[in-house]
């Protein structure tokens, strides 16, 4: 069916050439006094064929590129094609306006091609300050009532049906400044598009500027966290230029923004993480990812450690894993910088992450023996 629109629209386009152009042909070529030739009828029928011949070749491109346009206008919501359009609009009236005295002017260039040059450049203009300030306009036209805010809040982003379609991924300061986010975006576990809010790499930036060196060299990881992640092929990084003018602080800012794209925080504050499920906000914490990936230890499994301090009770010895898990080592304090064997008593999980309390192996091999020569001698 869209192939035939085509094929028709060039047929008429054909047509009206033909019966427009041909008769300066016929002039050129001294037929100009032939009314068999120099006619309308024959005029438009030898255009419309002409461009009938051409839809033929043509057609299947044409309709390519109307498929791929089409599909990335379904990309975009409703509200950025109707702000696009009206800037476009816009910037396009007042480039008409303000070209109009440039066809009063002699000069070719300046008659010909300023005003066009004008009208483009005004109406890209148009576009960007249309859809560039969404959040700003929607604030200008709307009716300030108290009553109405939350209806607009907890909107839903408008999407067809049969679209994919991913959540947006929120990313807070200390996530970014964490530094975990990129492998683990990187390695596929977290889809969809990572979104950077302004506000919150104007936080990071104050960061990496700040007086205090520590805080300096995190604030810059950070940065090189998200340059790392817009450069990483096949992640999807974009940035929301809007703000939150009422609102200070930069949680609530993410919760609220969380709200009104219907999409998921990425955080490891617990602070925000506890705020954001009690506001019924999706939250995604790494901390929690960390834990839940942790391997799994069993009472009675062997385990070697590095005895690196002491603990609190007495005569307990305190060890890591590679992951991080602390082990409590019972007696561990006579081992201390020494690697040894140790077998679990115990696991504790705890919000702050997974305790495993331990002893030596030697001591269990010591009751074993123990219970097996008082087996033998019950025996004897």
């Amino acid at each position: 069916m869209q192939r035939r629109v085509i094929n028709f629209l060039f047929v008429l386009a054909g047509t009206t050439l033909g019966i427009s152009l041909l008769p300066l042909a016929w002039t050129a070529i001294g037929q100009e006094k032939s009314m068999w030739l120099n006619n309308n009828v024959t005029n438009g029928l030898i255009g419309a064929i002409i461009f009938f011949l051409l839809s033929l070749l043509l057609a299947g491109y044409i309709s390519t590129a109307i498929t791929k346009i089409e599909k990335k206008l379904s990309e975009f919501s409703l509200m950025y094609l109707l702000f696009g359009t009206v800037g476009t609009i816009l910037g396009l009236v007042l480039g008409a306006i303000l070209a109009i005295p440039f066809y009063n002017w002699d000069i070719p260039f300046l008659k010909g091609f300023m005003p066009i040059i004008l009208m483009v450049i005004l109406g890209y203009f148009g576009f960007r300050i249309g859809t560039s300030r969404i959040e700003e306009w929607k604030k200008l036209f709307s009716i300030k009532s108290k009553k109405v805010e939350p209806q607009v809040e907890q909107q839903m982003l408008e999407r067809r049906v049969e679209d994919h379609f991913h959540k947006y991924k929120i990313l807070d300061t200390s996530v970014i400044i964490d530094g975990r986010i990129y492998d683990i975006t990187k390695s596929g576990f977290l889809e969809g598009v990572i979104l950077i809010p302004n506000f919150v790499l104007y936080e990071l930036q104050y960061i990496a500027d700040s007086g205090d060196s520590l805080k300096r060299v995190r604030g810059r990881r950070g940065l090189d966290i998200l340059n790392a992640l817009q450069k990483e092929e096949g992640i999807a990084v974009e940035m929301y230029d809007g703000d939150f003018e009422d609102i200070s602080e930069v949680d609530s800012k993410l919760i609220k923004l969380a709200k009104m794209l219907d999409g998921i925080i990425v955080t490891n504050d617990y602070n925000l993480n506890k705020v954001s499920e009690f506001q019924n906000v999706p939250v995604l914490n790494i901390n929690a990812l960390a834990n839940a990936v942790k391997p799994v230890v069993i009472p009675g499994e062997d385990m070697e450690v590095l005895v690196v301090k002491a603990g609190t009770e007495r005569q307990q010895g305190v060890a890591y894993l590679d992951d991080g898990t602390m082990v409590v080592v019972e007696d561990g304090q006579h081992y201390m910088n020494e690697r040894i064997q140790v077998v679990v008593t115990s696991a504790l999980q705890t919000a702050a992450g997974r305790m495993i309390f331990a002893k030596p192996a030697h001591s269990r091999r010591g009751i074993d023996n123990k219970e097996h020569k008082d087996e033998k001698k019950e025996e004897k």
